[in-house]
Parts: C-alpha cells; sequence; structure tokens
C-alpha cells in the first residue's frame, strides 16, 4: 500500500512541476498575443487619422487652386485661357483647371478639341476620373468648386494621393473611398478583386472632403505574425520554464530530505 501511495505522491509531485513550469511560458505567450493585437488595433486606428490629415491637405491645395480661379468663371474661353494656364503651372501638383458650364467644361488650361462633359453625384464635390481623354489608364481626382453653375474645377494625378499612401510602412493596406470608387497606394475600383481588409479594421470620413480612409490588414496577418513572434520568444519562455520547473524541483526534494531527517 505505501509502495501505491508513494507511486502517486510522486505522480502528483511531477504534474506539479510540471504545470508550474508551463505557467511562464503560457503567461508569456497570453501577453505577447495581446501586446500583438494591440499593437495592430492601435496601427489601424493611428494611420487612418494619419492618412485623413495627409489627404485633406492634398485636397486642401485643389481647393485653394479652385478658389483662385474662380474669378475666371463664366468668362469667354478666350480671354480666360491662358490665365488658367498661367495658374496651374504655378503649382506642380495641379494638373489642371475648367471652367464649366451646364455639366461641360468649356475651358481648361489643358488643350481640348471640344466641351466635354463632367459629371459629379448630387451634393459631392470629389471624384476619381479612370476616363480621363488626355490621362489614359491613369487616375484624376477632380475637385469642383460648390455646386454653382457656371463652375469651376480644378484637378490632379492620382499619383498626388498614392504618394502620401507610400508614406505608410508595414502591410496596412490603405484605400481612399470617393463615392462608389477607391484607390490605393497600388491599385484602384479597376482592379479585378479589391485588397483584404478583414483583420483590424477601421474606417473614418474627411469632416472637410468628401472621401473616405479604411483601413485594415489582409486575412491571414495576425496568425503568420502571432507565429514568427512565438518562434522568437518561444526559446527564452522554455528556458524560464525550464528554470521554474528546476527550482520547484529543488523544493520539493529539500522538503522531502527535511522530513526524512527529522524522521
Amino acid at each position: 500500500m505505501s509502495k501505491f501511495m508513494h507511486a502517486g505522491r510522486s505522480l502528483l509531485e511531477l504534474l506539479l512541476i510540471l504545470a508550474i513550469g508551463l505557467v511562464p511560458m503560457a503567461s508569456g505567450l497570453a501577453v505577447m498575443l495581446y501586446q500583438l493585437e494591440r499593437k495592430f488595433q492601435d496601427d489601424a486606428r493611428v494611420s487612418t487619422h494619419e492618412a485623413l490629415f495627409a489627404i485633406d491637405r492634398v485636397l486642401d491645395n485643389l481647393h485653394l487652386a479652385a478658389s483662385d480661379a474662380a474669378r475666371y468663371s463664366g468668362a469667354a474661353c478666350a480671354s480666360a485661357s491662358e490665365e488658367l494656364r498661367a495658374l496651374a503651372s504655378a503649382d506642380p501638383r495641379i494638373r489642371s483647371l475648367m471652367l464649366t458650364r451646364d455639366n461641360q467644361v468649356y475651358c481648361s488650361s489643358m488643350p481640348m478639341l471640344a466641351p466635354y462633359p463632367v459629371a459629379f453625384e448630387p451634393g459631392s464635390h470629389l471624384r476619381l476620373n479612370f476616363n480621363s481623354l488626355t490621362t489614359p489608364n491613369g487616375v484624376v481626382v477632380e475637385y469642383r468648386l460648390g455646386n454653382t453653375d457656371p463652375g469651376v474645377v480644378a484637378t490632379s494625378y492620382g499619383i498626388e494621393l498614392r504618394k502620401e499612401l507610400h508614406g505608410f510602412q508595414g502591410e496596412l493596406t490603405l484605400l481612399l473611398e470617393f463615392g462608389e470608387h477607391y484607390i490605393g497606394s497600388i491599385g484602384d475600383s479597376r482592379d479585378a478583386q479589391r485588397p483584404s481588409q478583414a483583420e483590424f479594421f477601421h474606417s473614418a470620413r474627411s469632416s472637410h472632403h468628401d472621401y473616405t480612409v479604411k483601413a485594415g490588414y489582409a486575412e491571414g496577418h495576425f496568425v503568420k505574425e502571432a507565429r514568427q513572434s512565438m518562434l522568437q520568444i518561444l526559446p527564452s519562455l522554455a528556458l524560464v520554464g525550464l528554470v521554474t520547473a528546476a527550482i520547484t524541483y529543488w523544493g520539493i526534494f529539500r522538503n522531502r530530505r527535511e522530513k526524512r531527517t527529522a524522521a
């Protein structure tokens, strides 16, 4: 009977040592996963608001350019075209300045053969144009000053937006939505598939202009990063667990020896 009791006691001590040794490893992994999750959440949130600030500056510049050209609104193209070209050439970020009447561009700082339509969504003053005659296969950002007729439209190349998005490092996917269309650092609405933003998604709408910033990581990103982090810290955690188990074993062994000595 004493042999069975001794074996059972030894088994319990072994299980106790293993459990105590695993506690630092489990705790370390839990803390690592929590910190990793918080990091991605904070990155998505902070990057969204930083992108809003950066893109607002680009669009504010379009607004200023359109405001400068507003004094020529409704003017004859013969008298206004040179002035529009001078204003547009003064800022390399401005692609063109256009005068509109009845939703038709009748005068532009860029050469044009005939008037052509320009249509904005009701109540909107911003749009992405993927079908520009003068910029084939490119993206043009068009900014309408107010809802007046005749009116003024200032444009810039989509690369100006992409430049700002390229400033955000890492694997976070940032997209700018203008109505039904979007543009990212390397893609846009013409792509066959929209980039994944399934994990740690965050979005914010500009209070100054008609667009929304959406940020998120691709599906599976957290698992991939967690696996890499585990491989980096597991050796250290295993060492801590081993030392903890050894100290526990020594404590049990010493306690048992003291009892035998006292007996």
